[in-house]
């Protein structure tokens, strides 16, 4: 390619916009082409949640939470870590504070001022935006190739370019996983995308789901594939939602690939051993009914106790230890996860083995990949936008060394 347009990335979300900051401070000329009328509307959807930017642990364990994935992604992430994003949105002018749960929030819990400050810097710097230009992939003559606001086809043809174009889930917000067919037209190989981070459906009775759709259940543990998270979840009319399901994304999927339904086991008291459990439980209850004795003696909300009688078949068993069991692990059958249209994040992608260590695609030189596109998931708590982040800055150093 001659390089006339400069570098050109394709997609207006957080790693696209890092990887052009970087592109543009080192001296390039960059433009971005969005296909919606805005810019990063998944990044401004999460500030809505407060802003999860990243997580304070350590960075082994803040590693480990990638699981396939994460050899891929530590060179990258350590190379931009936590205290880097940090340090970042800082020099924009929103500093940042460390949550109880150690999760990296800015102090004003919005993702708005931080993208109006970064759009500002990115113009400053250089970087032109085109929004409304739809890729559709590459000419016979290698050009790129986008059809513009007006309906008209475009051609450009970059010195390099960034594919940053996102996963598939809340396919409303600009990211539909369209570029995986353009991708596999050209030989790359593509893991199917799915949903992660994403909620399960239960086959609710009716009453039950009249009842406490809406309800949460708060510090339980799920287990899922001899996978144990702790956290909290939410009853809806459809199933289950809330971070120790969405943590558990990954084990419910390959239960469900395999046939399925997935099984998952409910600890409504996970900071009671199974004998205190059953102590509390073999206490004379006088009069009291059995659901007056479950709130009594383990505090157990009647979200809770509906749902163990969901779990048991809708009686529940009066001996201690058969109780003391279904407490310990409510057995309920997850007949699938709710589409990518309202999952969180995306499973598969772009696959690995089909880029290079400067996240360079081996089978078209000159071409860069990043974000969410890249077969990777995480769970919530800020793992997601610093591995978007982090493979942004990742592929914008590829893209400076391949130049030269």
């Amino acid at each position: 390619m001659s390089g006339s347009d400069g570098i050109i990335i394709i997609g207006a979300g957080p790693a696209g916009l890092i990887a052009a900051e970087h592109l543009a401070g080192a001296g390039h000329a960059v433009a971005i082409h969005e296909r919606m009328p805005s810019p990063a509307r998944k990044f401004l959807m999460a500030g809505r949640g407060g802003l999860n930017l990243t997580h304070s642990e350590d960075i082994g364990a803040f590693l480990g939470r990638y699981g396939p994935a994460e050899a891929a992604l530590a060179p990258a992430i350590r190379a931009f870590p936590p205290e880097a994003l940090r340090q970042w949105a800082e020099g924009l002018g929103e500093k940042t504070f460390v949550g109880s749960s150690g999760r990296v929030f800015p102090e004003r819990f919005k993702a708005s001022p931080l993208l109006r400050a970064w759009l500002r810097r990115l113009a400053a710097l250089g970087v032109t935006l085109h929004t409304r230009h739809l890729w559709t992939g590459w000419d016979r003559e290698g050009a790129l190739t986008f059809t513009g606001p007006d309906g008209a086809t475009l051609r450009k043809r970059p010195a390099a370019t960034l594919l940053a174009l996102g996963g598939a889930s809340w396919p409303r917000l600009g990211a539909d996983g369209g570029w995986a067919p353009l991708l596999r037209s050209r030989g790359v190989g593509v893991t199917p995308l799915a949903a992660a981070n994403s909620g399960v459906e239960i086959g609710w009775s009716g009453v039950f789901r009249q009842k406490f759709a809406g309800e949460p259940l708060k510090r339980i543990a799920v287990t899922v594939e001899g996978e144990r998270r702790r956290g909290e979840a939410v009853i809806t009319e459809a199933g289950l939602e809330g971070g120790v399901i969405y943590a558990l994304s990954r084990p419910i999927r390959l239960a469900l690939e395999r046939g399925g339904p997935a099984r998952l086991e409910i600890d409504l008291r996970p900071d009671l051993a199974p004998a205190a459990v059953e102590e509390a439980l073999a206490a004379a209850r006088g009069g009291a009914s059995l659901a007056n004795h479950l709130r009594k003696t383990l505090k157990l909300p009647p979200a809770a106790i509906g749902l163990l009688r969901e779990a048991a078949g809708k009686d529940l068993p009066s001996d201690a230890p058969y109780l003391a069991a279904l407490v310990k692990a409510a057995p309920l059958a997850a007949d699938a996860q709710r589409g990518l249209e309202r999952a969180i994040s995306t499973a598969g992608g772009l696959a690995w083995s089909e880029l290079d260590e400067n996240f360079m695609l081996y089978a078209m030189p000159g071409v860069f990949a990043a974000g969410e596109m890249l077969d990777w998931e995480a769970p919530t708590g800020g793992y997601l936008l610093q591995a978007c982040f982090a493979t942004g800055v990742a592929a914008a150093k590829g893209i400076a060394a391949w130049l030269g």
